[in-house]
């Protein structure tokens, strides 16, 4: 049973009028979001995450010694920098896709990395960087402030306080 917003008389959940003074019902019962997932959810900021420092390599360094840091530290990317300068991104899906058939002799990882990647600000929203996530197809999404590498933004990650949130 819905009431009438304008006379109080109750009404079976579906009815276009009320019984007992006409009124308009159609929008009574529609159902509501139990949760304004904008605001909670896709309008949080990213600092919300609790953005950590990111898994950097310095541009010109072997692709070998990076790759064994990503497998021994269980890394799913690198952030490639020069200085505080964010240069590329290297994921493991590079460097299998990157490296078939060629060796790692000589390879620095900068023929590995993708330059100049999708980035996010802290300020950004999770709708912002799941959007750019989707989008782009991308798990991993540096976090740059006036071109300095603050932080990554991981799928996982987002997922994860998302699932929280409204959990």
């Amino acid at each position: 049973m819905i009431r009438c917003p304008s006379c109080g008389s109750p009404n079976y959940a579906g009815e276009d009028a009320c019984e007992a003074c006409g009124a308009d019902l159609r929008s009574v019962d529609v159902p509501q979001d139990a949760i304004d997932f904008h605001g909670r959810l896709l309008g949080e900021h990213l600092d919300a995450l609790g953005i950590e420092q990111p898994p950097t390599v310095v541009a010109g360094t072997s692709a070998r010694a990076a790759i064994s840091r990503m497998k021994d530290d269980g890394l799913e990317c690198l952030l490639v920098v020069d200085g505080d300068r964010l240069r590329g991104i290297v994921t493991y899906q590079d460097a299998i896709l990157k490296l078939k058939g060629r060796a790692l002799e000589g390879m620095v990882i900068d023929a590995l990395m993708t330059p100049d990647p999708v980035v996010l600000r802290h300020d950004d929203t999770t709708a912002i960087a799941l959007h750019k996530m989707a989008v782009g197809g991308f798990r991993h999404i540096p976090i740059v402030e006036a071109g300095r590498l603050v932080g990554l933004v991981q799928a996982r990650n987002l997922f994860g306080h998302l699932l929280e949130v409204i959990g």
